[in-house]
């Protein structure tokens, strides 16, 4: 597999103005990204963005555009809710993610969000990863559905051809022969990932599993392997979303499991930091 540029690139997160980006390079305490799967309205997207940020979350996310598996389906407010978003971000001080899915969408993006996201669908969509590649936003790329790790590091060079090095990575689950879940989440391709490339690594449980009373399980295990954050999608009223209701949680839900991970991150930090103590004496 040839990917000089994602193997020899090592994103100085100082250079960067915005400060969020030094988040998703876990330390100690992980990266939150939580919000609605869709937009809905102004008030809803105001309301469950002061929910999440009081939860502990880090950074608001909520989909403008949807790409939905039928036509039929809400697909979104368009440039109505990436208004609705940017306001809800100045009101909370939380940066905004939200998905892309054409050129002219991105550039309908770029004055109100803070990072760019690739969905599943696009992960191959070569042309929309040359064109997020060009602007200097943060983007989200996320694994696609049948994807290969091989393949998703080789969709990060088309970013990195272009000049963009801000670049995270996301595990959202892949399709499998599994009907019990609605993806099979491959926390495997965390540390697989993490051999590979510097970029952060954060996985989405909500995706990977499709059903709200394994999230908080499948965060634990993501922070437990490795992953730099999670991406959870977070409903003031789970059950009347209008959008993947059956994997959202509720902004109770998902204090707790922030308080979950955190306590995680930090214990296996201190043991990190135990070994590498051991190792300097050892010598």
């Amino acid at each position: 597999m040839f990917v000089p540029l994602v193997s020899n690139s090592h994103p100085d997160a100082h250079r960067y103005k915005d400060q969020f980006w030094l988040q998703l390079k876990r330390k100690v305490k992980p990266a939150v990204i939580a919000g609605p799967c869709s937009v809905e309205s102004e008030q809803q997207i105001l309301q469950i963005a002061h929910e999440v940020k009081h939860a502990g979350a880090t950074m608001l996310r909520g989909g403008a555009f949807k790409p939905r598996t039928s036509p039929y389906d809400f697909c979104g407010l368009g440039e109505d809710g990436f208004k609705f978003l940017k306001r809800a971000s100045e009101e909370t001080g939380l940066p905004v993610v939200s998905e892309v899915m054409s050129a002219a969408q991105v550039e309908l993006a770029l004055p109100y969000v803070d990072v760019l996201q690739i969905g599943t669908r696009n992960m191959h969509n070569y042309e929309l990863l040359k064109e997020v590649g060009k602007t200097d936003k943060v983007v989200l790329l996320k694994r696609g559905m049948s994807a290969t790790v091989g393949e998703l590091l080789q969709a990060a060079e088309y970013i990195l051809l272009e000049g963009n090095d801000r670049v995270v990575l996301c595990e959202r689950g892949i399709r499998t022969y599994e009907t019990g879940t609605r993806n099979t989440l491959d926390l495997s391709c965390v540390p697989a990932l993490q051999s590979k490339c510097d970029f952060p690594i954060i996985v989405d449980p909500s995706h990977g599993t499709g059903r709200s009373e394994l999230i908080r399980s499948m965060s634990r295990a993501s922070i437990a392997c490795g992953a730099d954050g999670i991406m959870l999608e977070t409903h003031c009223d789970p059950k009347n979303s209008v959008s993947d209701a059956a994997q959202a949680i509720s902004p109770a839900q998902l204090r707790q499991i922030i308080l979950d991970i955190n306590a995680i991150a930090e214990t296996l930090a201190a043991r990190d930091t135990d070994d590498e103590k051991n190792l300097v004496e050892a010598r």
